[in-house]
């Protein structure tokens, strides 16, 4: 039976599930169309989300900004050798940079995105133009690896091209930082089991070690993958060394001090949409990006979705994400409470995003013009406070991201050409007729989102205890 404090969780339960394009999305973005053409009719039936996500500037000041970012476009994580290379006869795209590391059209797309903020963010008076910060106004921060360094790197130069901006690394260079890790900081045999039910639950699965749910929703999308890398010519698939990935069994394993880990089919058909996904904003010819096929918008959306139900079965379980966000929570809280500071940026990965959201109880939101559904490359948790005419606190919560047309064109942004803007809300949390939230309540709904590892840690060892007495 579930525990109270699990129904407490599931109450303000967030979905963040393989979201459905926007009703009008573009049907042939491969084939007899082109990718402008595709985008002009998504944006004929989607919300306007930039002016969504607008504030009236004559009611409130704009006093900081707090940013989560995920890394820009990087290399596959697989190197030569591994099921990427070798499960399709086909050769991948020529990479502009080593493995797992931030790519040439990521620098530049980075870049390119600082410059937006730059401008977004001297129109509504934070920055002065070519603004140099004084110390502590202003803070990057990134996990130890290349391609987040780099990341905060491209987007310092563009927010601040007169200013030289250290950003931090706790750890040595190319080694992980446990704040932007999802690790488990506590389990106990009770406690996985009732995560175990819950993910299986979201996928529609029966029992607590049932991720069938997931496999049958994901079936069309594991064959769409296979037909594109024509993997019955492969030698390797054809052997058997991958075993077989439409009947295999996805086994989870959930251990203190390490990351939720998947094994078998799902983990080999996300390292596969992975690669495929970061081909195709990286080769600007459809069929190339496709090996030949003629692939539709719709089919990289649902390539894209193997990653988005991968990150929902890992790490956004209500009852799981409060455990692995616990740090990021901590740090984010203290950046937006830091004084003096203007502005902070720091870099994680789709994890760090996917689970820092679930950990907040972020409402089910829809991304217009991504291939990857819920947290595609590069996209930003943003964190804006503005202050009202009487001089209180309100904040506004945006994701913000380059849509698939300007991953590809590497189209510059401007205000007048914006990045991508959604508004998110969280559960339990009212907002003004603005949109905003009160700062107290957004205060309030991180003191209790990071308050509850430990709740979680006595009751579930309480229990964990009276059951070994009896």
């Amino acid at each position: 039976m579930k525990r109270k404090l699990l129904s407490i969780l599931l109450a303000s339960a967030v979905s963040v599930s393989a979201l459905t394009p926007a009703a009008g999305m573009a049907e042939e973005a491969g084939s007899g169309q082109s990718e402008a053409s595709a985008v002009e009719k998504s944006e004929e039936a989607a919300p306007d989300q930039t002016e969504a996500s607008a504030v009236d500037s004559s009611a409130y000041t704009l006093t900081q900004v707090v940013v989560l970012s995920r890394h820009n476009i990087r290399s596959p994580l697989s190197e030569k050798g591994s099921v990427v290379s070798d499960i399709t006869p086909h050769e991948w795209f020529e990479w502009t940079s080593n493995t797992g590391e931030l790519s040439l059209r990521g620098a530049m797309l980075e870049t390119t995105m600082g410059q937006y903020f730059r401008l977004r963010l001297e129109e509504e008076g934070l920055f002065p133009e070519n603004y140099i910060p004084e110390e502590g106004e202003v803070r990057f921060y990134a996990n130890g690896f290349q391609r987040t360094q780099a990341t905060a790197h491209y987007f310092s130069t563009g927010l601040l091209p007169v200013a030289v901006v250290p950003v931090e690394r706790l750890v040595e260079y190319n080694e992980p930082d446990s704040t932007f890790l999802p690790l488990i900081n506590f389990m106990n045999e009770e406690y996985e089991q009732d995560v175990r039910e819950e993910i299986a639950e979201r996928g529609g699965g029966e029992n607590l070690s049932d991720l069938a749910g997931y496999r049958t929703h994901l079936d069309p999308a594991f064959h769409l993958i296979a037909d594109t890398l024509d993997m019955d010519e492969s030698e390797a698939y054809q052997s058997g060394t991958y075993g077989d990935l439409f009947t295999d069994d996805t086994t989870l394993a959930l251990t203190v001090g390490e990351e939720p880990k998947i094994s078998g089919p799902l983990k080999t058909m996300c390292s596969l949409a992975d690669a495929l996904i970061l081909q195709y904003y990286e080769e600007p010819d459809d069929q190339k990006a496709a090996f030949g096929h003629e692939l539709t918008y719709e089919d990289w959306r649902t390539i894209g979705g193997v990653l988005a139900d991968y990150e929902k079965i890992l790490f956004s379980s209500p009852l799981l994400a409060v455990n692995l966000a616990h740090p990021m929570l901590e740090e984010i809280y203290s950046e937006l409470n830091t004084e003096g500071r203007r502005f902070s940026f720091l870099c994680g990965h789709d994890s760090t995003v996917t689970s820092f959201l679930a950990a907040l109880g972020v409402e089910e939101y829809e991304l217009a013009e991504a291939a990857e559904p819920t947290t595609p490359i590069g996209i930003k948790v943003v964190f804006e406070r503005w202050t009202d005419l009487a001089g209180a606190p309100f904040y506004k919560v945006n994701l913000v991201y380059q849509s698939v047309e300007q991953l590809r064109t590497i189209q510059p942004l401007s205000l007048e050409v914006p990045p991508m803007i959604c508004p998110v809300s969280f559960e339990g949390v009212e907002t003004n007729e603005d949109g905003m939230i009160a700062g107290e309540d957004l205060m309030e709904l991180f003191e209790n989102k990071i308050n509850m590892l430990s709740e979680l840690e006595e009751e579930y060892t309480a229990e964990d205890e009276l059951e070994n007495a009896a």
